[in-house]
């Protein structure tokens, strides 16, 4: 019998995406998209919002009743598309009631009270959560992700980031006194689709933004175990990420140890592609769950780029990719 799934926020791009690919879903069945009951797309069909979606998915954007109870006992898994704060909320709510919460925000990606407070704004409620949260890099922290009921789906920039990092940090061959230097460059659907002047298309030129307080920031250096210096970009095109990456190798490091190092952890995860050669680009990943990496190496120093489609591996494919762990399926299904 098909886990009955829900999208809450499921009006914003990555909504539209997880319903897309939850539709498909061989053993996951879509039941219910929900937005906030003031939002201006409440009870409107998804497809009326997303042409692409018609015959696809036309099932109706429900406002979010103010007794959840009932719909999270008729689920067995929740996304939460939401804000930090909002799903601060509810998936405590969805989880005493026995959904799964795969959230999509991040309420719950660092387990430290005061992260909260410095960085998103609020106080955090819920330090026992913040405890069994598991943090969904998937192609890290699968073991644990199969064991919880509260996955924390990790920040788009956070993802290709670490992917691209830690197979070196892991296998010791870089000089972290030196500090990774993180430039990575996104499209204007990262900003959400709430109407803003910054993230107008016509408005947008190719800019820095949230230098050295960028919250992304402390989320990679957690995960990491390093610091990094991490410089966000905002670029006028629609969608994916392209990061470039420069760190300092150990004396001797050589290109067979590092292509060895993502050898042994991306050959059986079928989501990364490392490149024998050459540098990935974002129209090789856009429109698909991967996260493709290239790198060279020069002078001792290396320089890693890693590109994925911000809300397929940055967030909606990521998400269901841990629930398919979550619920013992093959990692991709669904996906590819």
């Amino acid at each position: 019998m098909a886990q009955k799934a829900i999208v809450v926020g499921a009006s914003g791009y990555t909504g539209a995406e997880l319903a897309r690919i939850l539709t498909h879903h061989p053993e996951f069945e879509l039941a219910g998209l929900y937005v906030s009951t003031n939002s201006a797309d409440a009870n409107k069909p998804i497809s009326a919002l997303y042409p692409q979606l018609r015959s696809i998915c036309d099932l109706p954007l429900q406002p979010l009743p103010e007794d959840l109870a009932e719909i999270a006992q008729n689920a067995d898994l929740a996304f939460l598309g939401t804000a930090h704060e909002v799903s601060h909320d509810l998936a405590p709510i969805f989880l005493e009631n026995g959904c799964k919460v795969f959230d999509l925000s991040g309420a719950f990606r660092v387990n430290s009270a005061e992260f909260y407070t410095q960085y998103y704004g609020f106080e955090h409620q819920y330090p026992e959560l913040l405890q069994k949260a598991v943090y969904g890099l998937a192609e890290w922290n699968a073991d644990k992700i199969a064991q919880t009921d509260l996955v924390a789906v990790a920040g788009c920039y956070p993802t290709v980031s670490q992917l691209s990092l830690k197979p070196l940090i892991e296998n010791n061959l870089l000089e972290l006194n030196q500090l990774p230097i993180i430039n990575a460059v996104s499209g204007v659907s990262g900003a959400g689709r709430k109407a803003s002047l910054t993230s107008s298309f016509c408005e947008v030129s190719l800019n820095a933004y949230g230098v050295f307080n960028h919250r992304h920031r402390p989320e990679i250096s957690t995960h990491l175990g390093t610091e990094v210096i991490f410089t966000p970009h905002l670029g006028n095109f629609k969608r994916g990420i392209l990061a470039t990456i420069t760190a300092k190798l150990k004396a001797g490091i050589t290109d067979k140890q590092i292509k060895a190092a993502y050898t042994q952890y991306y050959t059986n995860r079928p989501l990364v592609r490392v490149y024998e050669s050459g540098l990935p680009a974002i129209k090789a990943v856009e429109f698909t769950p991967y996260c493709d990496i290239g790198f060279a190496t020069k002078n001792g120093y290396i320089i890693i780029v890693g590109a994925e489609d911000n809300l397929l591996k940055g967030a909606a494919a990521q998400a269901v990719q841990c629930a398919n762990i979550r619920y013992g399926f093959n990692e991709v299904l669904g996906l590819i």
